[in-house]
Parts: structure tokens; sequence; C-alpha cells
């Protein structure tokens, strides 16, 4: 029987239905008025999700275009950054840094170690360094970094401090301002639950004026295009704009304020909680350190002698669930689950009976219903 899948990867995540009317209605047009009002409204909502008062800049791109355009309008080349990396999304900050001539410090861990405060301050003492770049959530891990201990030693040294959110904002606590960050790169296909293809960066005065200086070459992600645009009479982008994507990301804020910022924080706890409670309970081991903080996703070891790509595998064909694989040097080592954006606690249901099934037939021990169980135990309090 053909039936629709659900993702329950970490990322794209399932769009409300709400999201997806916004989207496919009549387009604003994006030199008017109405398109003015859209973009202000994205913008200031993002500032209050972010608690900022830095500027937020809305881009037509993925979370990496993000990125790129924070190295490119904070550093020039020859500048020296340290970048932490200790999983895929580290080591794309790293490459995105070469590849505009920077002197990277990387600071390496074992993929599943999460970002030591001290060793970034080791490698800052080591020379002026112009920025530190790092995730928040390494997605291909699950592992929460401590923005808020590593902001504190980069402002001691400092230094600029830019943090990857794309998989945190909104299923993890976060603090722009407070915790020191100067840019922020977020994504609209994560936690918040609209489709791919909007990025937006927060940028403190700190972050402008090093963005006035820098002399490597950009164009398309130039800020100050973005910002000029948007101080006109009526806000505009300075290139042409994903108008349904953006009607949709607006929709989808909207959801996310009607919910409430803590209950959507509750509720991602609440469902890294279940998730891994039904993982342990079919005899699995998590990966990663302070699994307690991953409540964007949950990254699992594939047991012994069965790879962990089959498992993926097995699942979505079998029934219908997409997870995700490892990546990197963890392919075939683990697999993850992602439980944020649009999911309650019977789409985590669901997810561990497919899970169950699936390792149960692959040969690996499992008690039926023991995931199930434990999960349900977690959202019932029992």
């Amino acid at each position: 029987m053909d039936k629709p899948e659900i993702i329950m990867a970490p990322g794209p995540t399932p769009v409300p239905p709400q999201v997806l009317l916004a989207q496919g209605g009549p387009l604003v047009y994006h030199r008017g008025p109405g398109y003015g009002r859209l973009l202000r409204e994205v913008s200031e909502s993002l500032q209050e999700i972010m608690h900022t008062r830095s500027d937020v800049l809305v881009l037509t791109a993925s979370g990496t275009g993000g990125l790129e355009s924070a190295v490119a309008n904070l550093c020039s080349p020859g500048d020296r950054v340290v970048v932490p990396v200790a999983g895929y999304f580290g080591e794309r900050f790293a490459k995105i840094a070469t590849a505009y001539g920077l002197d990277v410090r990387r600071v390496d861990y074992e993929w599943g170690r999460a970002v030591r405060p001290e060793d970034v301050a080791a490698a800052l003492a080591e020379a002026p360094t112009k920025a530190v770049f790092m995730q928040q959530s390494e997605t291909s891990t699950g592992v929460i970094h401590d923005v808020e201990a590593v902001g504190s030693v980069v402002r001691e040294a400092g230094a600029l401090f830019a943090v990857d959110v794309v998989s945190s904002l909104g299923a993890v606590p976060y603090d722009g301002d407070a915790w020191g960050v100067d840019v922020a790169i977020g994504g609209s296909q994560k936690a918040f639950s609209a489709t791919p293809g909007v990025a937006f960066v927060s940028v403190s005065s700190a972050a402008w004026e090093a963005a006035a200086s820098s002399t490597s070459p950009r164009f398309y992600f130039d800020w100050r295009l973005y910002k000029d645009a948007f101080d006109r009479k009526n806000p505009e982008n300075p290139f042409t704009p994903a108008i349904s994507l953006m009607q949709g990301l607006r929709e989808a804020l909207a959801l996310y304020f009607e919910e409430g910022a803590e209950a959507v924080l509750t509720r991602h706890r609440l469902l890294s909680e279940g998730t891994k409670a039904g993982a342990r309970a079919m005899g699995l081991e998590l990966f990663g350190e302070h699994p307690e903080r991953a409540w964007a996703v949950t990254a699992v070891r594939a047991p012994e002698g069965i790879d962990g790509d089959e498992i993926v595998a097995k699942v979505r064909r079998d029934h219908h669930v997409i997870l995700a694989p490892g990546q990197g040097p963890l392919k075939g080592k683990i697999f993850r689950i992602g439980h944020l954006g649009y999911y309650d606690r019977l789409d985590i249901v669901r997810c561990m009976a497919a899970l169950e099934s699936t390792l149960v037939e692959l040969g690996h021990p499992v008690e039926p219903g023991a995931g199930v169980v434990a999960a349900q135990a977690v959202f019932t309090g029992r």
C-alpha cells in the first residue's frame, strides 16, 4: 500500500497545512507596500525569537548561504579565525572560511564531543583573532554546544562571535544578546517548519563595523545592500526574494507565537526525552555528549553487527518513516531521529514502533512494545 512518508530527519521538517496554504496564495508584489509589511513582520518576529535588538537580514538562500554571508562580511583575506570542528557542519564553516582566504585555526574534536570553552580560549590566546565561527546544534551528531560559555571567552578575547543556529533556534534555549553573539544564522526549514529556501542573520553593531571594513569579495550576500533596502520607507530585499516562501514563513512564525515560546521549548524537550527513552528501552545506545541538551536531534548508535544505513533504508522502505543516516566518519555507525518542528507525541510513538519492528527483523533483540511503552511513559508522566 502506497502511503505518504513522514520525515523524522533533522530537516527539512514536515510543514503545517496553514503554512502551505499561505505560500500557495496570491503573491504580493516585492516592490510594493504589501511585501514591505511582510518583510518587516518576519524580521521583527525573528528579532524577538532570537532575543536580539540587532538587525535581522532575510536572504533567499539555504542556511549555508547564511553561513557564507557571515564569513564574507565579517572578515578580510588573511584574517585569523577560530573554528571549532566537532562534526559535519563545523567542517562546513571551516571550508567556507578557507575558501575566502582566511587563516583558519581549527579546534578539532572527535565527532560527538561538545566544544569546550577552555579550548576556544586557548586557541584565541595564541594570536590576535578576528572571529570565532561555531554551531549551537551540530546536526550531524545531535550535540548542543554551550554557546553562552563560549561566548564569554570570545568576548574576553575581543573577537567577533558568529553562531550557526540553523537546527537549534526554536528547539533549544537561545539568548543572542545576553550570550554575546554578534551574528546568528538561521533557516526556515527546521524548528519553524516552513519550507527550505530562506536564511536569516542577526547582525550586531560590532559586526556592522567589521562589514564596513571587510575586503572580501561579495555581491549577492553583501549585508549592506540588504540593510539599505530594508531601511527605505517601504522595506525591500535588494534582489527578487522567494515571495511565496516568505508568506509561508510569516504564517509559520505566527503559529510559533500562537503556541508560545516556552510551550514550544517544552514540547521539544518532551519529544526529545520520549525519543531517547524509547531508544534506550530497545537496548540502543545514544551517541554524543550531553544528550539531555539535544532537544532537536537524537543520534543513536547502530547495534553491533547492523549497519546504520541499512536501518534507515529499511525503516523507510517498510514503514514510510524517514530517518537520517550518519555522515562522514559516522556513516553506517549511527542514525539520527529529528524531533524539531512540526511534531507531536504520536509522531514519536509511530517512529518508535517502526524502528522497533525493523530492529527485530534485523536480528536485534527487542522486547515487543518496549520502545513505544517507554516513550509513552515519558509523555504521560509515568
